[in-house]
């Protein structure tokens, strides 16, 4: 009995140990940037530093995870490092294929929108730049060779064209579901002043994005 209480004892040491190291306030903020990305309509900064974090702990965790199957450790503690491992692994594969597929979209509006463009990481902006060598030759190969001159751009209708008016832009008066994460009183949400709300904190508002998007870019606001 006294071993089988010392076994356990250190079972639970070890696991406490593990925990001190894998921090739940990461696991949160990868659980926030996920679902800010998922619902903001433009895409958002790169959160590098947390991608960064999130898979050096998803390293330490695999290791984890063998270590203790290999040497026999309890099942269900092996269990429950393997779904904290499969959690954080859907929340970063999530969170980049939804930039992604953001890029693919609105890859020609973000080339040309400096702004945008900064806030993608060293492999997005190579990811996108092959995205639109390849869009490019497959426009001019299929449709764009077989027109007139005039009608030969990949952004605009016609050589008469004023805008880019071919290019997709995403629509930033979508209403959304957002939380603030703390209380930020009367709130203004055009810019005539006419039309606020008062935002208490952990409350749900459903605003549209472009009135709040400071707020979710600096972290003040949540979308759910």
């Amino acid at each position: 009995m006294e071993s089988g209480a010392g076994e356990r004892s250190s079972q639970y040491s070890e696991m406490d140990d593990y925990e001190s190291l894998i921090s739940t306030t990461d696991a949160e903020l990868l659980k926030r940037a996920w679902q800010n990305e998922k619902a903001a309509p433009q895409i958002l900064r790169f959160e590098a530093a947390l991608v960064q974090r999130s898979r050096e702990q998803i390293q330490l965790m695999e290791e984890t995870v063998e270590e203790y199957t290999r040497n026999g450790s309890d099942p269900l503690t092996v269990s429950l490092y393997q779904m904290d491992l499969d959690r954080t692994l859907f929340l970063l594969r999530s969170y980049l294929r939804t930039r992604l597929q953001k890029i693919e979209k609105y890859m020609f509006h973000i080339q040309k929108t400096t702004e945008l463009w900064n806030r993608l990481s060293r492999p997005e902006q190579k990811f996108m730049g092959r995205c639109i060598e390849d869009m490019e030759q497959h426009l001019d190969q299929s449709v764009l060779s077989k027109l007139p001159s005039s009608y030969k751009s990949h952004l605009k209708q016609s050589s008469s064209s004023e805008e880019d008016d071919m290019v997709p832009e995403p629509q930033l008066d979508t209403y959304v579901i957002c939380r603030s994460n703390r209380f930020l009183g009367a709130f203004q949400l055009d810019d005539s002043g006419e039309e606020t709300v008062n935002i208490e904190a952990d409350d749900l508002y459903a605003l549209p994005y472009k009135s709040i998007k400071p707020l979710v870019e600096t972290g003040q606001i949540d979308l759910v």
